[in-house]
């Protein structure tokens, strides 16, 4: 092996390696749950949401691909979970497991037509596939319609039962987020992964050094979906609910607004930009509740105005200075 080849490994493998400011952000992740014990339902929302919008960073910012019904695979896998739990077995963990490979199905059948054409077709097309799935929700008799569906989990390994306080929802949602994290950590440092971003720099060349540009795009598009449908079985084993809300296209809007926040191409900024997001909404909320949408909003719109690349600089000059770009 050349020099320059072992140089060019001994390079990936200190990029790949943990760094303090990572332990720490996930000793202060599980210290959350010892000091917020009255906030445990909250920190299992964040938790979800976070995944949901690490699905979404998967396809976004290390592909490329841009969407904006991806709210289609974490309705899909909240209603999967649900119909498991009910009709065959109400074990949650086994619930997540199918919710999280049927909304992998979908996002597999589904990412042979989105990834073909433009942006804007491609912003369209998921948008179309979002509403598809949400009305066909709102009319299939046993999905519950504008009723929804009642779970009644098992408890986790037989033994956590889901209470009201959100403790079993809250380890459980953070788990899952970890082991997760840790999974798209090494997809994102792999071979695939630079793969990936290479595709993303300029797919003609990527697909003249012969890496195959499609069932990158395909493969990645599918796991994204499995992330997706996983949160939101999560938030339907969690909540013991579902609705037309898993389907709704806000969902997919906030996913946007958040990897915006917190920076995409980081993976830690699904994570950061969940915080800030639904901290701010708490916060809003409680010091005005007849107007805090009102209020969101405006930072929703300074966010617009204020412009995506700008203030994806801003995160990103943090992480890179902190050591955390391409954690």
């Amino acid at each position: 092996m050349s020099a320059a080849v072992e140089a060019g490994f001994a390079h990936f493998r200190r990029r790949a390696a943990w760094r303090p400011l990572e332990y720490a952000f996930w000793i202060a992740v599980v210290a959350s749950l010892l000091v917020f014990p009255r906030r445990l339902s909250f920190i299992n929302e964040v938790a979800i949401l976070g995944l949901f919008v690490l699905s979404l960073d998967l396809i976004l910012g290390f592909a490329g691909i841009v969407s904006l019904g991806h709210v289609a695979f974490f309705g899909v896998g909240a209603y999967a979970a649900a119909l498991f739990g009910l009709a065959v077995f109400a074990d949650p963990l086994v619930g997540v497991l199918v919710g999280g490979a049927t909304a992998a199905l979908v996002g597999f059948a589904s990412s042979f037509l989105i990834l073909r054409g433009s942006d804007l077709t491609r912003l369209m097309i998921t948008l179309g596939v979002a509403s598809l799935l949400y009305e066909l929700a709102n009319r299939l008799s046993w999905t519950g319609g504008a009723n929804g569906l009642n779970l009644a989990p098992d408890p986790v390994f037989g033994i956590w039962s889901f209470d009201l306080f959100g403790r079993t929802a809250a380890i459980a949602s953070l788990a899952v987020l970890f082991l997760l994290f840790l999974l798209a950590r090494r997809i994102v440092h792999s071979p695939f992964g630079l793969s990936l971003r290479a595709v993303t720099e300029n797919r003609l060349r990527a697909g003249a050094i012969g890496i195959p540009t499609h069932r990158r795009l395909v493969a990645i598009y599918t796991v994204s979906a499995a992330y997706a449908g996983i949160a939101g079985a999560l938030l339907a084993e969690t909540t013991q609910f579902v609705s037309l809300d898993l389907l709704a296209f806000h969902r997919s809007a906030d996913a946007l607004v958040v990897l915006v926040l917190g920076g995409a191409g980081t993976l830690y900024g699904g994570l950061v930009g969940a915080i800030v997001f639904r901290v701010l909404q708490d916060v809003v909320s409680d010091l005005t509740p007849q107007y805090w949408e009102f209020w969101v909003g405006v930072v929703l719109v300074l966010v617009v105005l204020a412009g995506r690349e700008r203030l994806a600089r801003i995160p990103a000059n943090l992480y890179r200075r902190l050591g955390l770009e391409g954690a």
